[in-house]
């Protein structure tokens, strides 16, 4: 499947779940609603076109404004990879576990737990592992973040 095959097949399978986004990158890039998470990865895990069988990564962004996760997905079988993402606001920030989908998430959620103060609904083993155990200076991947011993950068030279 290329690249626009895997477009098609995408947006009309999944109709009002997902938009492309314009991107300019190689791999298509589409927006999901938080809501529709687990259930979109189960069936692009699932789905013999697709087999997204490999979790490359996942990732957070701190925009100012919001957060938006970044998934990046491939198949090994069927050699096709995409990335898709979802927004959310700061208040009440809080995704579902895909750990059961793809065992490899756990670090990526427990990361954004530790570093963005994200909530993951229904992991079993929320724990930090990059902060020390006694961490009680914030998130410190939040663009507001501030501690004692932090020296911003200029505005001007960021």
């Amino acid at each position: 499947m290329n690249r626009d095959e895997l477009i098609t097949y995408l947006t009309e399978k999944f109709k009002d779940k997902i938009e492309l986004l314009d991107t300019g990158r190689a791999e298509p890039f589409f927006l999901i609603k938080r809501e529709n998470l687990v259930e979109f990865c189960r069936e692009i895990k699932s789905d013999l076109k697709l087999e997204m069988d490999y979790l490359c990564n996942i990732g957070a962004v701190d925009t100012g404004e919001r957060f938006e996760i970044v998934y990046d997905v491939a198949s090994v079988e069927n050699n096709i990879r995409f990335d898709f993402k979802l927004v959310m606001e700061y208040e009440g920030a809080e995704i579902d576990s895909v750990r059961e989908i793809w065992p490899a998430a756990n670090w990526y959620e427990r990361e954004m737990w530790e570093l963005y103060g994200i909530n993951i609904k229904n992991h079993p083993n929320l724990k930090r592992f990059l902060l020390p155990d006694d961490w009680n200076q914030g998130n410190p991947m939040l663009k507001s973040w501030d501690a004692p011993d932090f020296i911003r950068m200029p505005e001007e030279l960021q």
